[in-house]
């Protein structure tokens, strides 16, 4: 018997208001919101779940103690979910784990305030649900839980009465009496995790992250209360390669890509595209409570007009206000869309010609060697990394490196330097499996490897190796560019060339002041984003050998045609 399609009006009452909001178009929402709303909908119309809505009443009416006008549509919808959704079978949450992503300015702390609250209080009914609010520094980890305070000590008289029935709360913690459950924020000093024993773990701005090595140590208390959950609330920001992209990746194959949601709701406002932020109208894409706020609308409307003026001045306009990271200040090399996709699968490559390309600033801190190979437009490449323990920026890298390492990426040189006879070893092995025809560096880094390039049988003298200058960079620059916006590249999962890549600019080069012609605009050579914290050695090889790509031998796609054999 065919199932009959389950309507808006047979949902929860506390989810419809913002369901009918997206579908009637009435406020204007992203692509994944959209997608998110279809799933929600399939999910009731084909699994054993429902609302609790006697609950969820509750928790979303504790929203009184609070200084809110009102609790906006999006807040309801995702706080009944995530805490109030239940399969009927086992009464386990439906949806444990939170992802929301949304725009500065939306209430996020105000949401997490009145969450924690909920689940801490006697209404949730379990014991000791502890809730730990989790973030990069003190400020953000405490933020919820000095809102709750104030909206405790703010109260009437007659509502702090009742509340103190219910509830202890001192300057940085909130205590259920009758639950025991405690209300707390935890930055990344590791003193008392091991104590922990959350019900819930809230990640506030996980866009900080760039490793998962406090966010499991976090996450290792949950389990031990019934229906654990994990939330996390976050603006977009400029660390790549880390939880938050991983975070977004697991939506868009949830939202897009068919691949069950595993318990997590993604919630992910922002503007569909760069263009989309010339019309206000659409800024509520990024921040579903914009419409509620005038102060807010006000306040972006100004900076939208300085930005406009001057990308620079503001350079987290785009990121945190819409949602859609932008190096402003920089001219990007491309647009992360199109360093994602470079992760697909290599064919293989054995056997096949290449060069190889390597880069290194200083041989105490990075180096890289690529392998590039081409068959007609489409390049691949094969990229291995050195760090040196000596080098002083390792502990303000945002990337996780050590990650890399345990998976093969990169290797580790415990030593002072990463000798150069490292580097030249692994071209030596590589070329057990591939033919490589020719080495490129860069003409300053040259001499610590002139011996054992040598040694190797690369030099000037059999021309198959190149000093690469800033003119052989800016002479392959609208190639690199060309490959990137046809998406020619494909690199496997190698995420630091990702992320070297996304920490690349564009640099004009030789651009007279005050001159007005274009005779020299369009040539570039590469930069540094940031000095100490981004590094670009894996990309910057990849350049080095796209200057001598014409070198490669390209394997035939079809077989030769067999001349007639005569016979006498």
């Amino acid at each position: 018997m065919k199932k009959t399609k389950k309507s808006t009006c047979d949902l929860s009452r506390h989810i419809t208001p913002f369901i009918r909001l997206v579908e009637t178009g009435e406020i204007r929402t992203s692509k994944e919101i959209k997608a998110m709303i279809a799933h929600v909908k399939r999910c009731f119309e084909n699994e054993g779940i429902f609302v609790d809505d006697v609950l969820a009443d509750k928790y979303l009416g504790m929203a009184k103690y609070f200084p809110y006008d009102q609790i906006f549509p999006w807040q309801q919808f995702v706080i009944t979910l995530h805490d109030c959704c239940f399969y009927k079978d086992t009464n386990l949450p439906r949806w444990p784990d939170l992802f929301c992503m949304i725009s500065r300015g939306a209430g996020k702390d105000g949401t997490i305030a009145l969450e924690s609250v909920a689940l801490a209080s006697p209404y949730n009914g379990i014991a000791g649900y502890d809730v730990d609010i989790c973030a990069n520094n003190e400020e953000q980890a405490l933020r919820p839980v000095l809102d709750i305070v104030a909206a405790f000590d703010g109260t009437s008289a007659a509502d702090q009465k009742k509340l103190k029935k219910y509830y202890k709360w001192l300057t940085e913690s909130v205590k259920c009496i009758s639950t025991g459950a405690m209300i707390r924020g935890r930055t990344n000093n590791p003193k008392g995790k091991d104590g922990m024993r959350s019900g819930m773990v809230v990640f506030n701005e996980i866009h900080q992250y760039d490793n998962y090595n406090n966010i499991n140590v976090f996450t290792t208390g949950l389990g031990k209360h019934p229906h654990p959950r994990r939330s996390y609330f976050t603006t977009n920001g400029d660390v790549r390669e880390g939880p938050l992209d991983d975070l977004i990746d697991t939506s868009e194959g949830i939202l897009f890509g068919g691949d069950p949601d595993n318990g997590l709701l993604p919630f992910i406002c922002r503007l569909d595209s760069k263009e989309e932020v010339h019309d206000p109208a659409n800024w509520e894409k990024a921040n579903p409570s914009l419409p509620y706020l005038q102060h807010l609308q006000q306040e972006t409307e100004r900076e939208y007009r300085d930005w406009v003026k001057n990308p620079a001045r503001l350079p987290a306009f785009m990121t945190k206000r819409m949602n859609l990271p932008e190096n402003t200040a920089e001219i990007q090399v491309t647009d992360y869309e199109n360093i994602k996709v470079t992760n697909r699968e290599l064919p293989d490559l054995s056997g096949w010609t290449c060069v190889a390309g390597i880069d290194y600033s200083k041989l105490t801190d990075w180096a890289s060697v690529c392998l590039h190979f081409k068959q007609g437009d489409r390049r691949f490449d094969i990229s291995h990394s050195w760090i040196c323990t000596a080098s002083k920026d390792i502990p303000r890298l945002k990337c996780p490196w050590q990650e890399w390492a345990a998976n093969g990426r990169i290797t580790i040189v415990d030593d002072v330097e990463i000798h150069p006879e490292i580097i030249t070893g692994y071209i030596d092995a590589m070329k057990m499996s591939y033919s490589i025809r020719a080495v490129a560096v860069d003409d300053f880094r040259y001499a610590l490897l002139a011996r054992h390039l040598t040694s190797l049988g690369f030099d000037k003298e059999h021309k198959n190796l190149k000093l690469v200058r800033p003119s052989d960079i800016m002479r392959v620059a609208p190639v690199v560019d060309s490959c990137f916006v046809n998406q020619f590249f494909t690199w496997g999962d190698a995420p630091e060339l990702r992320w070297a890549t996304n920490n690349t600019k564009l640099i004009r080069y030789g651009r007279k002041i005050g001159q007005q012609s274009d005779q020299d605009l369009g040539n570039y050579v590469y930069g540094k984003i940031e000095a100490k914290s981004r590094k670009t050695d894996p990309f910057m090889a990849l350049v080095a050998a796209m200057t001598i790509e014409d070198q490669i031998i390209e394997r035939r796609t079809k077989p030769r045609k067999k001349l007639p054999v005569a016979t006498y």
